[in-house]
């Protein structure tokens, strides 16, 4: 009796186990405006009724243990390392959904490229996002640091020198507007520039955007109300 029970216990875990790595394997390929869809709309319900639903159901024994061969993400998010900028949370998902890349100023240098390639050629994500959002300390850095041409030293130094490109060009624009709102113009110019290096530094995401099989999407992150929209 004992060892039918063992047994039937054995065969129920790994009809759980398989039943949850199903949904894992749909997601390899995902279109891109799909993966889109379900990022806004899982950003829509974190946002108005503060709550992160997949967390919770992704924590389980046997959604873990599906994972532990295999992962199949669906998007990439390039993000700032800004402790309130947990992509996962902002956009309700869980374990293996996403493929996160975080650095501060979400930058892209040759670790961060190469990330992004592994995700796209390899897992089989076929959207990207550039994710930049409101009040980004590193953005305000660089920006302080163009306006009083003070040089920032030691390793800060190479992400305010990455950021540097946005500053110049929302200075080069002659606004006369507030410096909150010229700081707030040099985040999503940055996140622009970024999303133009994936391509214009990656022959193998450049030729992923040329073949139709990728897509990449900027969008920013409103601290205040929650909500990611995304710029283009």
């Amino acid at each position: 009796m004992r060892k039918l029970v063992a047994i039937c216990f054995t065969l129920l875990s790994l009809l759980s186990a398989e039943t949850a790595h199903a949904g894992h394997t749909e997601a390899e390929g995902v279109a891109p405006q799909k993966a889109l869809n379900l990022l806004l709309e899982g950003n829509r319900h974190f946002a108005k009724k503060g709550e992160v639903r997949n967390l919770s159901r992704h924590a389980s024994v046997n959604y873990r243990k599906s994972l532990a061969t295999a992962q199949h993400p669906f998007a990439v998010i390039i993000a700032c390392s800004d402790s309130r900028l947990s992509p996962e949370i902002l956009f309700d998902k869980g374990l293996g959904e996403l493929f996160v890349v975080r650095v501060a100023g979400n930058i892209v240098g040759a670790h961060e490229l190469g990330s992004v390639e592994y995700a796209v050629e390899h897992l089989g994500a076929r959207l990207v996002m550039v994710l930049g959002h409101e009040r980004c300390g590193a953005v305000t850095a660089a920006y302080e640091a163009r306006l009083s041409g003070s040089k920032v030293e030691g390793n800060i130094g190479s992400l305010i020198t990455s950021i540097d490109p946005a500053v110049t060009a929302v200075m080069a624009e002659g606004s006369k507007a507030s410096k909150a709102e010229l700081v707030e113009r040099c985040m999503h110019k940055n996140v622009e520039i970024v999303a133009g290096q994936l391509s214009n530094k990656s022959p193998i995401i450049a030729e992923a955007l040329q073949k139709g099989e990728i897509r990449v999407v900027t969008a920013y992150y409103d601290l205040d109300e929650g909500i990611v929209t995304v710029i283009k």
